[in-house]
């Protein structure tokens, strides 16, 4: 076993907490420092199903993606679905971590991975934080990169299928259409257009976007591609479990087994 705060701490290396937006609410969550910990499921969010498979196999930590509570609460009961989460966590001594935004913005986090697995090249954050970090490569906030060659925007959207083992994803603009600049945001990503469309990027790649933001971008003459809030960010947290049982071999670490995109195609 490991105390909480050892575990914490290649968590930070990984996804330093100093990237997190300001809005964000990162780090412990829930717990004590000091808790021995032996067992940790990552999820993407902590919902009613995550936190019973938690639960059901003993587990002392869950590393979440979206953090759980968001938002400040005044009372934690289970008459609200957040309230019930939390009070069977607590009950069960399981603590809960996020980095969420940190984990995003990362050298090697969500963006940088997803930058590099849909095969971009000279990859470089969209928009760099206030205190640069040092090191290589840098910390930011999403990516933009190159397709070298050139591609018709069709192959990259199979590309993006790929790496991310979806069938389906939405698009704007023509697949015909040779693109080579792209900008990646993961998750909900359209309040990063602008930098996007400022960097020239001619594809812009995120999880989903408002139907105003689409008719923007296809305005301004930038494709989308958009396979999803779940798929751009349930595969780091995959990863993020293979990291872990690396850095500290006594841990026993899996993603959730029960965690589902709450999305279907039918």
């Amino acid at each position: 076993m490991y105390p909480l705060r050892q575990v914490a701490d290649v968590l930070q290396r990984l996804a330093p907490l100093e990237l997190a937006e300001e809005w964000d609410n990162v780090g412990l969550l829930l717990g004590s420092w000091g808790h021995p910990v032996r067992r940790v499921m990552t999820c993407l969010t902590l919902t009613a199903p995550v936190a019973q498979e938690a639960v059901e196999h003993h587990v002392q930590l869950v590393v979440t993606h979206h953090p759980i509570p968001f938002r400040p609460l005044k009372r934690i009961t289970d008459e609200t679905p957040t309230g019930e989460v939390l009070w069977q966590l607590a009950q069960a001594g399981i603590c809960v971590y996020s980095a969420h935004t940190a984990f995003d913005s990362a050298a090697d986090g969500i963006n940088q991975a997803l930058a590099a697995g849909v095969g971009l090249e000279e990859i470089e954050p969209l928009v760099l934080p206030s205190e640069p970090q040092v090191g290589s490569p840098p910390a930011g906030t999403g990516r933009r990169g190159r397709l070298v060659p050139a591609i018709p925007l069709r192959e990259l959207v199979e590309r993006v299928k790929g790496f991310l083992a979806v069938e389906r994803l939405q698009v704007v603009g023509p697949l015909d259409r040779r693109v080579q600049q792209v900008a990646v945001v993961c998750g909900s990503g359209g309040a990063l257009l602008p930098q996007a469309i400022q960097a020239g990027c001619e594809v812009f790649l995120t999880g989903e976007m408002r139907f105003h933001d689409c008719l923007e971008a296809q305005a301004r003459g930038v494709a989308l591609v958009l396979p999803g809030h779940y798929a751009t960010e349930r595969f780091a947290l995959e990863q993020l479990a293979r990291q872990l049982a690396q850095a500290l071999p006594e841990l026993e670490v899996w993603p959730s087994r029960q965690e589902r995109d709450p999305l279907q195609w039918v």
